[in-house]
């Protein structure tokens, strides 16, 4: 029998009920014993007079059976209700042998809420796969990408995905096209962004329109527009974290994460000083689970977008997930994967590298995403015309980075 280990969360928040079960019942027997305060003189039993026959009869006091019978019920109900949170928890497990110790990684899902938006949740009832689905959101300003981003969802075959149309040009095209398609309820905020928001603007908004898909319970795919699909990515992905993200790193160090050594040699004995790096999360390519830690990653990004609107999505984002709990801040317990980079690709390895190597030339990612350069649209094209219709010379007009 596969032996398990609890983990930190598990632990910390039986200790929190175990804490608050031991208080209230400490509390209850110096309220029986010490009624009028520890360092108080005991007077006498105080008891309520009642009319009885006309005779005076004492009414229960502290020391009576039913304050005794009302003090143990009121225990046994508390512990009823730890003994129901343990059971929630899951119990005690001893620790697997040397070696074989796993914890848990994968968190539940939140319990699905169609009142935050019953008409999206009709939609995703019949469009989403195993409560999955790819999301993109976008307005008129990306019209020829989005066009190329649909055609190569519809080519591989891949049913579950929907754009988010941002105005009504984007929501007719996309009927035109028999285009799976969402549009929000008029939203005074929302609606100036979608219409008038350039890039940045709109990828700040994301954050904000997944959480209700979350809340109904689904596992989102969040794409950005400047993305070619050649495989099926959910055939691909391990669905085990509260987020897993393409990274923009582009090499196994730099996506991976590596031991970077700083050097200050005016220290002499401690010049070195060993950091732990890895490069950022690509926040226009990640998949997120509708976990509790997801959730508050959202509303942590959407938050303080609002309140320092020229911040960086993407670098709040990684922020979010990466920066750990310290003196005046608790971080985000979430947990987190990095997608494989060369089958998450995105378009600094494919320029500089992918396209010059024998070996991974003969790769074809699953999807290539070209946020490395501003000529999107024509690399777009040119990436479906190497993968998909054959062309082998189709990259080799493009420099490594951009002209400008």
């Amino acid at each position: 029998m596969e032996a398990l280990i609890e983990t930190h969360d598990q632990s910390g928040q039986r200790s929190r009920i175990a804490a608050i079960v031991i208080g209230v019942v400490v509390g209850c027997a110096f309220a029986f014993f010490y009624p009028y305060g520890f360092f108080s003189p005991d007077p006498p039993a105080q008891s309520f007079s009642l009319p009885k026959n006309n005779v005076l009869v004492e009414s229960w006091s502290y020391e009576s059976t039913e304050w005794m019978n009302m003090l143990r019920s009121y225990i046994r109900r508390l512990s009823e209700k730890n003994a129901e949170l343990q059971k929630q928890l899951g119990e005690p497990k001893k620790a697997a042998p040397f070696g074989k110790v796993k914890s848990t990684r994968t968190k539940l899902t939140v319990m699905s809420d169609e009142s935050v938006n019953p008409r999206l949740a009709k939609i995703l009832a019949e469009v989403a796969v195993e409560k999955e689905i790819i999301v993109v959101l976008a307005n008129s300003n990306v019209k020829s990408m989005l066009e190329i981003w649909f055609t190569s969802i519809k080519s591989v075959g891949i049913p579950n995905y929907l754009v988010v149309a941002l105005d009504d040009a984007i929501l007719d095209f996309c009927k035109e096209n028999e285009v799976n398609v969402y549009k929000r309820d008029p939203d005074e905020n929302v609606d100036f962004i979608s219409k008038t928001g350039k890039n940045q603007a709109v990828s700040g908004l994301k954050f904000r329109i997944l959480r209700e898909f979350l809340q109904l319970g689904y596992s989102i795919l969040l794409s950005d527009v400047d993305i070619v699909y050649l495989q099926n990515p959910f055939d691909h992905l391990h669905q085990d974290s509260d987020v897993e993200a393409m990274s923009d790193g582009h090499d196994n160090k730099t996506s991976y994460g590596y031991n970077d050594v700083s050097d200050e040699p005016d220290m002499s004995w401690g010049q070195y000083a060993h950091t732990m790096r890895i490069w950022a999360y690509n926040s226009g390519f990640f998949y997120i689970r509708p976990t509790i830690p997801a959730i508050e990653l959202l509303d942590r990004v959407a938050g303080r977008l609002a309140r320092e609107p020229n911040l960086w999505d993407q670098a709040v984002f990684n922020e979010e997930l990466a920066f750990p709990s310290r003196p005046g801040y608790i971080g985000l317990y979430a947990s987190r994967r990095t997608m494989d980079l060369y089958l998450f690709m995105n378009s600094k390895v494919l320029f500089k590298t992918a396209r010059k190597d024998s070996n991974l030339k003969k790769v074809k990612p699953v999807v290539v995403h070209i946020n490395y350069h501003p000529d999107k649209f024509y690399r777009m094209e040119e990436v479906v015309e190497y993968y998909v219709n054959g062309k082998q010379d189709a990259l080799y007009a493009f420099p490594d980075g951009s002209d400008w």
